[in-house]
């Protein structure tokens, strides 16, 4: 009997270590969201440099189809790269019969902008920088009004359907093209 109890706990406490490495679900208002590798999407502006090329050089924005408008070869998908596969693709494209070995460069120039609302002092769009928290976002935003629910903040990641809810317990990243929006308390 004594043995069935042991292999029981052994049991137990195998799958309870297995389960505490497992990060919560997203918006189950236990962890804040990952903050996952910056893609492109519509309305991020890049700065391309074509080493040797002035022509082909310059700032170019992201479309609302996803799309860069290039010198030479025309419509270059951007929406959902990282800037290091759109150059690779810039190069690619321009080494089929225009030049010999091209180096290209891409940098993001100005990010979508971030939208903080609710209760906050001055609501409204604002430009989003590398590094911006929640904290930092309400700092933008010119603090909190007396009414604000400083326990909580509902979060809206571009390109999902609605907010999520979190705890204000921990700061964590901003991406752009994020909804930020703080409740009011009730007490």
């Amino acid at each position: 009997m004594k043995w069935n109890r042991q292999i029981a706990l052994a049991g137990a406490l195998a799958i309870l270590g297995g389960c505490a490495g497992q990060a919560p679900l997203a918006g189950s208002g236990d962890a804040p969201p990952p903050a996952a590798a910056f893609v492109l999407s519509p309305g991020d502006k890049v700065k391309v440099a074509t080493f040797g090329e002035e022509t082909l050089t310059g700032d170019f924005e992201v479309s609302p189809a996803g799309m860069i408008a290039f010198p030479l070869i025309g419509e270059v998908k951007a929406a959902g790269l990282q800037t290091e596969q759109l150059s690779r693709d810039i190069e690619a494209k321009l080494g089929q019969g225009y030049l010999l070995e091209p180096k290209v460069s891409v940098q993001v120039a100005s990010f979508r902008p971030v939208y903080v609302l609710g209760e906050v002092n001055k609501p409204g769009e604002y430009p989003y920088t590398q590094g911006l928290t929640i904290r930092g976002a309400v700092a933008k935003a010119d603090g909190f009004t007396y009414r604000a629910n400083e326990k909580r903040v509902f979060l809206k990641r571009a390109g999902e359907a609605g907010e999520k809810e979190y705890p204000m317990t921990a700061d964590f990243a901003v991406l752009p093209g994020d909804t930020i929006r703080f409740g009011e308390r009730y007490f």
